[in-house]
C-alpha cells in the first residue's frame, strides 16, 4: 500500500509538470498583439517594390522605413519590379514565406512570366528565388503570358506549401492554378494544375484562401464580367470550389481588386481588404461568417496608399524586431 501511494505522488508531480510544460512550455506559440502589413505602392519607376507596414489594432497603419521599400526589387526579380506580395506564417511558427508577382509595367505592360519565392526567419532577410513559368513548364505553358499574384497556404495534408497563381495562355482567360513549392521553397515541384473552375468562364485573378470551420474559403477577383470580388467555398484545398452564388462579396460599386482577408488578434471577427483601384482607395470591411461584410472604413487609417498587399498578425517580439530594424513611425497607435 505504501509503495502504491507513492507511485500515485509521483505519478501527480509528472502529470501536473507535464501540463505546465505544455502551457508554459518554449514550444507554446506567443500570443499575437500587432499586425504586419505588405504592400507595394503603384505602377511607377519605384513604386513596384515591396514595403512594410504596422499596426497594433488591425485599424490604424503606419509605414515603416518612411514608406520606402525593405527589399530592392532589382535584386530580387528578373524584371526589376515586385508586385501582390503576400505574406505567410509557416507551420513551424518560426519561419515566414513571402510570394509576389515579378513585373514591372513601366517596361513590359501587363505581361509578366514569373514569381518570387521568398524565405525568412525573422521578417527583415529574406532569401529569394525566382520562377519562370514558361521557361520551367515549356511543354505544358510555353506561351504563359500572365504569372499574377500568387499566394500560399500550408496543405496539412500533403505536408507542403501550396502556391496558387493566376496565368493566361493566349487568348484564354486568366485561370487560377497551383502547385506544391520544393522543401527548400525555391521552386515548384511540379507543373501546376488548374484550381478553380469558374462556370461563367470569366477571367479570374488574385485569389485569396482562408480556412475556417474545416471549409476553404477563396476570394477572388473576378476580371470580365460582372466585376467585383467573388467567393467560392469548398470542403477541400485543391478542389471542389463552387459559388454560393455570384454576388459581389465586396461593399464595392467600382472595380476591385487584391483581396486579403486577415483575423482580428483575440476576436472572432475577419477583416476582408481590397484594391479600389480605379479611384486610389483602400477599403476595409469586417464578417464573423466570411461571407457578409460590413464597411469599416471609418475606423481605418494609414499614412501611405497601398496596392494589393496582405496583412499578417505577429506577436509582440515580432513587432518590437520590426521596430529596432526600421524605428516606430509617428501617430502609430
Amino acid at each position: 500500500m505504501q509503495s502504491l501511494l507513492v507511485l500515485k505522488k509521483i505519478f501527480f508531480v509528472v502529470f501536473f509538470v507535464s501540463a505546465a510544460v505544455a502551457v508554459n512550455g518554449s514550444n507554446q506559440p506567443e500570443n499575437y498583439e500587432a499586425y504586419l502589413f505588405a504592400y507595394f505602392s503603384g505602377n511607377g519607376p519605384g513604386q513596384e517594390a515591396i514595403r512594410y507596414a504596422v499596426s497594433t489594432d488591425g485599424y490604424n497603419y503606419r509605414a515603416l522605413n518612411n514608406n520606402q521599400p525593405i527589399l530592392d526589387s532589382k535584386k530580387i526579380s528578373t524584371s526589376g519590379g515586385v508586385r501582390d506580395p503576400h505574406i505567410l506564417r509557416g507551420s513551424d511558427d518560426k519561419t515566414f514565406y513571402m510570394v509576389a508577382t515579378d513585373l514591372y509595367v513601366p517596361e513590359q505592360g501587363w505581361n509578366n512570366y514569373a514569381m518570387i519565392l521568398m524565405k525568412s526567419s525573422d521578417l527583415i532577410n529574406w532569401e529569394s528565388s525566382v520562377v519562370n513559368i514558361p521557361e520551367t513548364f515549356p511543354d505544358e505553358f510555353g506561351d504563359v503570358d500572365r504569372v499574377w499574384a500568387p499566394q500560399t497556404i500550408y496543405d496539412e495534408a500533403e505536408g507542403k506549401y501550396m502556391v496558387y497563381f493566376s496565368m493566361k495562355q493566349g487568348h484564354n482567360p486568366d485561370i487560377i492554378y497551383f502547385a506544391y513549392a520544393n522543401k527548400d521553397f525555391t521552386a515548384l515541384e511540379s507543373a501546376p494544375k488548374q484550381l478553380l473552375y469558374n462556370p461563367t468562364n470569366n477571367a479570374c485573378i488574385d485569389a485569396d484562401i482562408i480556412e475556417k470551420d474545416n471549409k476553404f474559403y477563396m476570394f477572388h477577383k473576378s476580371e470580365s464580367g460582372a466585376p467585383g470580388i467573388k467567393l467560392a467555398i469548398s470542403d477541400k484545398l485543391t478542389e471542389g470550389y463552387t459559388y454560393p452564388n455570384f454576388n459581389r462579396v465586396d461593399r464595392e460599386t467600382d472595380r476591385v481588386e487584391g483581396s486579403g482577408v486577415f483575423k482580428l488578434n483575440n476576436s472572432d471577427e475577419w477583416i476582408l481588404m481590397y484594391d479600389v483601384y480605379g479611384s486610389g482607395r483602400y477599403q476595409f470591411t469586417k464578417s464573423k461568417d466570411l461571407e457578409h461584410f460590413e464597411v469599416i472604413d471609418n475606423d481605418i487609417s494609414m499614412n501611405f496608399h497601398p496596392r494589393h498587399g496582405t496583412v499578417l498578425p505577429i506577436t509582440k517580439k515580432e513587432y518590437q524586431r520590426l521596430i529596432d530594424k526600421w524605428g516606430l513611425p509617428e501617430g502609430l497607435r
